[in-house]
């Protein structure tokens, strides 16, 4: 069983896009938080439509930082799923890496499988599950595996599927600026308002510690919705029309900023994007 460098169940959860080829700072963190150069990770192309290219990019990219041990689990069907030599690697791994991709391909193999079991036990005694765009969609209870893009929300403008339910209570969305997905995120914590709306921008990430409070990394933001007290016409509309969303409370994280979920508010933020000016002004003082 590897040593891990905390025992705190750490997701840690990427919009998408993030850079791969330069300071690459995203991937850097979840290789630190996994034990640096001591790290056994596991990466999990299944989601990709180009699985090889997806394990060589990482597999260089995770070698780079000095990781040596580097494992591959790709079921292809339910039954892979069951794999026991597969779901050794996840026990044994102290990083978990989930790429991109379609999140039903996840979704029709990980949960309610002994795969999907593994990530949970992974997760709980400390290792690392991280996962970008379709591997940070499946993290919650339930996922959007479809749906329209845009500004306004609409009525059934998105589908909802099962996800691996590592972090409860909350929906995530990934590649959320980029991919205009503000519209679909809200129509659906809207229709479900015990949920949180995650969205997470390209090259963005939140770092979540024990399912209750994250903090921000990269060069994007973070979009939490709250739709606890809204009013609403989502059990009336028919399919398609806008949505009257009324009271939600949004909050737009940048990196820095600390987020309670359980209390579903700010809880710490420390500036990583100063002004340039004011702090030379400030140095002269």
């Amino acid at each position: 069983m590897p040593r891990y460098p905390s025992a705190t169940p750490t997701l840690f959860i990427i919009g998408g896009a993030e850079d791969r080829v330069g300071r690459a700072a995203l991937l850097r963190r979840f290789v630190r938080l996994s034990g640096g150069r001591r790290s056994r990770l596991v990466v999990i192309p299944t989601a990709s439509s180009f699985q090889n290219e997806v394990v060589d990019s990482y597999r260089q990219v995770f070698t780079r930082f000095g990781v040596e041990a580097i494992d591959v689990v790709n079921p292809q069907s339910r039954r892979e799923a069951h794999d026991p030599d597969a779901v050794a690697l996840v026990d044994q791994a102290s990083g978990i890496f989930m790429s991109g991709g379609s999140q039903l391909r996840l979704s029709q193999f990980f949960p309610g499988t002994p795969l999907g079991d593994a990530l949970h036990r992974a997760h709980a005694r400390g290792a690392v599950v991280a996962g970008t765009s379709a591997g940070a969609s499946i993290m919650s209870e339930f996922m959007i595996s479809m749906g329209d893009e845009g500004i306004t929300p609409v009525q059934r403008g998105s589908q909802i599927s099962a996800g691996i339910g590592l972090l409860k209570g909350v929906v995530v969305d990934q590649h959320f600026a980029q991919r205009s997905r503000y519209g679909r995120l809200l129509s659906v914590v809207a229709a479900s308002p015990s949920l949180l709306g995650i969205g997470i921008d390209e090259d963005t990430a939140i770092e979540v510690h024990h399912g209750t409070r994250f903090t921000v990394h990269g060069r994007g933001g973070v979009i939490v919705m709250d739709c606890r007290d809204v009013t609403t016409d989502a059990p009336d509309a028919r399919r398609g029309a806008p949505l009257l969303i009324s009271g939600a409370v949004i909050h737009t994280l940048p990196a820095g900023a600390t987020f309670d979920l359980s209390a579903a508010e700010l809880v710490d933020f420390v500036e990583q994007h100063p002004d340039v000016d004011a702090g030379l002004a400030a140095a002269k003082h």
